[in-house]
C-alpha cells in the first residue's frame, strides 16, 4: 500500500500536464477563429479596393488622361487604414490593376474594361504559446467591369 505522504503533489502534477495541454488547445482554437477572421478581412480588402478603383477618379494628372495611377488615399481607404483592423495590412499589400478585355494591363484610361484588386504577400503570426508559425496568405482577388472611373459629367470625383 502506498502511504500518504508519498502521493503528496501527484495531483498538482496532474493538472500542470493536462492543463498544459488543455490550454495550448485553448489557445489554438482561439487562433483559428483570428485566422478565419484575418482571411475575411483580406477578402473584403480587395472587394473594396476593386469596388473604389471603379468608381474613384484614377488619373494622377487630369490634364494628362493617358497617365494611370492609384491614388494613395483611395488605397489607404480599401484597406481600412484607419482602423488597423490587421497588423501587417499595408496598401504595398493591396495590387490593383486596371485591365483590357484580354486580360492585358491597360495602356491608357479608354482601353480599361476591367479592374482587380489584389492581396499579395500578406503574412500572418500565429499567436499560439511554444508554436511558432507564420502562414503566407494565398493572393486574395476581385476583378469587376469598369464603371465610371471617377469621371462624371461634373468633373472628377475624389475618393479621400
Amino acid at each position: 500500500m502506498f502511504s500518504k505522504t508519498r502521493q503528496q503533489g501527484v495531483y498538482t502534477v496532474e493538472f500542470a500536464v493536462v492543463g498544459a495541454v488543455f490550454f495550448l488547445f485553448l489557445f489554438a482554437v482561439l487562433e483559428i477563429g483570428r485566422l478565419f477572421f484575418t482571411w475575411n478581412v483580406l477578402t473584403e480588402v480587395s472587394r473594396r479596393g476593386a469596388r473604389l478603383a471603379t468608381v474613384c477618379n484614377l488619373l494622377a494628372d487630369t490634364s494628362d488622361p493617358a497617365s494611370i495611377e492609384t491614388p494613395i488615399p483611395m488605397s489607404e481607404l480599401a484597406v481600412f487604414a484607419d482602423y488597423n483592423l490587421l497588423p501587417n495590412l499595408t496598401t504595398n499589400n493591396l495590387r490593383i490593376r486596371y485591365l483590357k478585355d484580354n486580360a492585358d494591363d491597360a495602356d491608357s484610361h479608354t482601353e480599361i474594361q476591367f479592374v482587380r484588386a489584389e492581396i499579395v504577400n500578406y503574412q500572418h503570426d500565429l499567436l499560439i504559446p511554444f508554436v511558432s508559425l507564420t502562414l503566407n496568405s494565398p493572393t486574395f482577388a476581385t476583378t469587376l467591369p469598369r464603371e465610371s472611373l471617377g469621371v462624371t459629367r461634373w468633373g472628377y470625383t475624389s475618393c479621400s
